[in-house]
């Protein structure tokens, strides 16, 4: 359903936000410096752990709140959102970009950047929005 190219609008549209690649050179967005959003292929150990469940498609990393929302989201859509045990007790999921709808994507971003964004740019982006 989503695209690379939905990810990179939403992404951009949120306030001090860049894209810039990873050090792997896959894409990757920022709030200032600091990265929420990023394009995150399958390593080895990934695609060894996973076994025949790993997807095949593109795969988005995002920063959640906190390991309570990474674990809500495991549980309510194993279709779109997985871990590996690489993102163990991390504040992150791996979502199969080609299985979310843009409403929940862009929900997920917004999430993503307010946790890595300065709190005060946060609070007034979200204060503004609402």
């Amino acid at each position: 359903m989503a695209t690379w190219d939905d990810v990179r609008r939403i992404a951009l549209a949120l306030p001090g936000t860049h894209e810039e690649p990873s050090g792997d050179g896959w894409l990757a967005w920022r709030v200032k410096k600091k990265l929420f959003a990023w394009e995150r292929p399958l390593r080895r150990a990934d695609l060894e752990a996973l076994g025949a469940t790993a997807p095949d498609g593109p795969i988005l990393a995002a920063h959640v709140p906190d390991l309570g929302a990474k674990e809500a989201l495991l549980a309510d859509d194993p279709e779109v959102y997985f871990t590996t045990p690489h993102f163990n007790g991390y504040p992150a999921i791996l979502v199969r970009l080609e299985r979310i709808d843009e409403p929940e994507l862009n929900e997920l971003l917004l999430e993503a950047w307010a946790r890595q964004a300065p709190k005060r740019l946060s609070k007034e982006f979200l204060n503004s929005a609402s």
